[in-house]
């Protein structure tokens, strides 16, 4: 664990032991929970890793928050996750029973004044994801490319849900700075979408991440369906295969290429809406921080091949909030490949 994510974690428990000590605010309102129902919106379809981790973390959650309440997952699909981050910021109940599994690119689309934001992503209660994540760029076993080197030649059809999202923005950054042909179709309602899309020959290739595709299509790696031509983030896993990072041509791609993979560093996250009170907030924290010590809910993880490295809450505030301030010129270089 490096030296700023120890601080972080340290602060977030130092934060939540202030404030259940202070003047009794949090104990007064330890039943809140008791008989309710908790929404989890998942702003993309079912079957994909966003979807896959929400309803895992819904099925454990409750029985670590005060009252135990009964929690929901439901999708609430558009727009890339647009259409439910805005629900939630603007229209969702704002006393702790509405949460969102968001999509990790929602201070990219702010800060690039992607049309149709009415969110501000600083203001959410960010509760926490279950690990950080590896984004790839792979293609089906049908693709005659399998190398970026080849993809620099060749055009190469890839799937996505829509611009501002990680599916358009990872492929059309590599084009931009690694000089790769991808010829992005937007528009799939998720990744399962884009899956069957692949198998029936529609598109070569799509953007996931490396958890998804084990979580997800675990046959797909055994068997040698999938070929990841490069990622982007942190791994020793996938020896061989370039780092989009690596394919930098200069400090400030390397800046750019960091500021576009933000979203990785936080993984598939969950917040709560914008106006939640903040000892509802805590306990929605401290509950999520619990999964990882959770037996059963390890368990499970494990079964469904979730990795599980809890990136708390305090943690991703932290780093939307660095996208958010990110130098204009990097800010100007990004936005062509996310609007």
């Amino acid at each position: 664990m490096n030296r700023t994510r120890a601080q972080t974690i340290f602060t977030t428990v130092f934060a939540m032991s202030l404030l259940a000590g202070a003047g009794g605010a949090l104990s007064q309102d330890q039943t809140f929970y008791k008989g309710k129902t908790v929404r989890l919106m998942v702003g993309f379809s079912a079957g994909g890793e966003y979807d896959l981790q929400a309803r895992l973390v819904a099925r454990h959650l409750a029985r670590h928050i005060p009252g135990v309440p009964t929690i929901i997952a439901e999708n609430m699909v558009g727009a890339g996750g647009l259409t439910m981050a805005n629900y939630l910021y603007t229209v969702a109940a704002q006393d702790g029973t509405a949460l969102g599994a968001m999509t990790n690119t929602l201070q990219l689309q702010q800060a690039s004044h992607l049309p149709g934001v009415n969110y501000d992503a600083a203001q959410f209660k960010w509760v926490g994801a279950l690990s950080p994540t590896v984004e790839t760029l792979a293609v089906w076993r049908s693709s005659k490319v399998r190398s970026i080197e080849q993809a620099r030649k060749e055009e190469v059809v890839i799937g996505a849900v829509g611009r501002g999202g990680i599916t358009y923005t990872f492929p059309a950054m590599l084009n931009e700075f690694a000089g790769t042909k991808f010829k992005i179709i937007n528009g799939y309602p998720g990744g399962n979408d884009v899956n069957l899309a692949m198998q029936r020959g529609e598109v070569e290739g799509r953007n996931n991440t490396l958890s998804s595709w084990r979580a997800t299509k675990p046959e797909w790696l055994a068997n040698g369906d999938l070929h990841i031509l490069v990622y982007g983030g942190t791994t020793d896993q996938l020896p061989g295969v370039p780092s989009a990072e690596d394919l930098a041509q200069s400090a400030d791609e390397k800046a750019v290429i960091s500021f576009l993979m933000s979203g990785a560093r936080i993984g598939r996250p969950i917040a709560a809406a914008p106006k939640t009170p903040a000892d509802r907030t805590a306990m929605l924290r401290s509950a999520f921080n619990q999964l990882a010590t959770d037996a059963e809910f390890l368990k499970e993880a494990a079964a469904l091949h979730v990795e599980v490295k809890i990136v708390p809450g305090l943690e991703i505030q932290s780093i939307i909030q660095q996208a958010l301030s990110a130098s204009p010129e990097v800010i100007a270089k990004a936005k062509p490949l996310l609007n």
